[in-house]
């Protein structure tokens, strides 16, 4: 039977670095998709040489693997794991939930080299429309808030690109424990916060980052000419960091034109037809 999966891309709005730590974090899906279709054959694997190796390492069978993505590479909105969780999907569609995650994951460090967290996974397999939603990553436990309808988000391109297998998370340990527990913070203080509280909380989130290291001076100069910006009400680089999309909130769709304006889509879909 042909396959075909869509995965949608996530915005983390605040809790960054927070994953492998046991701490919080507040993403929602959006919609930029990455689509695999799966198309058995007889005998071979077809396809982009990372892709099999992925589906091999999941006990894929033999097929023609296609991906079509409209979802950024390396802008901190989680293309390679919505890849990972496409493949996982693909092949084993009946899996529990929180399975899906940590065979994605598993496989993004395996194959991709990457030491990631489960946040992207998470918030693409548990993702619920106009809703964001709570990861406790000490359970690993969902809870889902309403998106107000004040929470207005765009991205902004830093246009820096970095491979995330490339870049050392350990940059500056002495602060790592003190960024855990006020990001944490600000994620429960973000639940209650109207739009100009959650502006500061970002603004207070990429000030933090860039204590942490995982950062550039390059990224911190637009954000701080972004959180100057008329009708901004805060902004923060987004993911692992090091370049990427820069997470804006505006007091309307007006502010910064130019941006890709996002919102709260749902979960990963899955077909089989013949």
């Amino acid at each position: 039977m042909h396959r075909r999966v869509r995965v949608p891309s996530r915005v983390n709005i605040i809790g960054e670095h927070t994953d492998y730590a046991g701490g919080l974090a507040l993403p929602f899906t959006i919609d930029n998709y990455l689509q695999l279709e799966i198309i058995p054959h007889d005998s071979d694997f077809i396809g982009d040489e990372t892709v099999v190796r992925l589906w091999q390492a999941v006990g894929g069978y033999p097929a023609e693997l296609v991906v079509n993505s409209n979802i950024p590479i390396g802008k901190g909105m989680s293309s390679s794991a919505a890849l990972c969780v496409a493949v996982v999907v693909g092949m084993m569609p009946d899996l529990e939930k929180m399975e899906i995650c940590l065979h994605a994951q598993r496989i993004e460090h395996e194959i991709l080299g990457t030491k990631c967290g489960l946040l992207d996974q998470m918030a693409m397999v548990f993702g619920r429309k106009n809703h964001a939603s709570l990861i406790n990553f000490t359970d690993l436990s969902v809870d889902y808030i309403a998106m107000p309808k004040s929470w207005r988000f765009k991205l902004v391109d830093s246009r820096i690109h970095r491979k995330l297998a490339d870049i050392d998370y350990q940059s500056n340990d002495d602060y790592r424990s003190e960024h855990l527990i006020t990001e944490n913070q600000r994620v429960t203080d973000a639940l209650s916060s109207d739009a100009e509280h959650l502006g500061v909380l970002l603004n207070q989130s990429h000030h933090s980052l860039m204590k942490l290291g995982v950062s550039l001076p390059e990224v911190d100069e637009m954000v701080k000419n972004l959180q100057l910006t008329h009708g901004v009400l805060g902004a923060r680089m987004m993911g692992g960091g090091y370049g990427g999309m820069i997470l804006v909130l505006v007091e309307s769709d007006k502010i910064l034109p130019d941006g890709l304006t996002v919102s709260s889509t749902g979960t990963f879909s899955f077909e089989e037809f013949s």
